[in-house]
């Protein structure tokens, strides 16, 4: 009898404590706004990851004063993510301090070796993201870019607009 009440009060607060941590994000992504978990930088993906970590400690807090914590940690975090996303918005300088160039590691159907090592991206990889691309010919790829936040853009086509290459490390230095 003292086990089933033990296990029906640990679901319970597994519930209810779930829910809290939950209900207090959607809270601050209301407040912040969309670009919370939006990964457009490296902050960004590491917020996203913090967030996931400390709504599963919310949900397995121990007490009141621990959740408190716990939820006080989350809206530091968004306020941090705020403040340098604003900063960066009013910083050409403090943005380029902050955040990774994305980095080219294809132009016009040429493999950048260089950049691959430099990045420590293999040649199997760069494949591998040509076709989940939809890439059919290698020749047809105008551009792969290693973005700030890891993800890999395929540009294919004709040609490729110069403005979409703004802020790219070439590899020309």
């Amino acid at each position: 009898m003292i086990l089933e009440h033990a296990v029906a009060d640990a679901i319970a607060k597994g519930l209810l404590l779930s829910v809290l941590g939950l209900a207090w994000i959607i809270l601050l992504v209301r407040i912040v706004g969309l670009r919370s978990f939006s990964k457009m930088t490296n902050f960004d993906f590491v917020m996203t990851v913090a967030m996931g970590s400390l709504l599963a400690g919310a949900a397995q807090t121990g007490t009141w004063v621990d959740l408190v914590q716990t939820m006080t940690a989350m809206a530091a975090l968004f306020a941090v993510q705020f403040g340098i996303a604003y900063a960066r918005q009013r910083s050409d300088a403090l943005d380029a301090r902050l955040q990774n160039a994305p980095v080219l590691l294809m132009r016009d159907g040429e493999i950048l070796h260089a950049a691959l090592r430099r990045t420590r991206v293999t040649e199997a990889d760069l494949i591998a993201k040509l076709r989940e691309a939809n890439a059919l010919e290698i020749s047809s790829v105008r551009a792969v870019i290693l973005e700030a936040t890891g993800d890999v853009s395929v540009l294919h086509g004709a040609q490729v607009d110069e403005k979409l290459l703004s802020g790219v490390d070439l590899g020309t230095r």
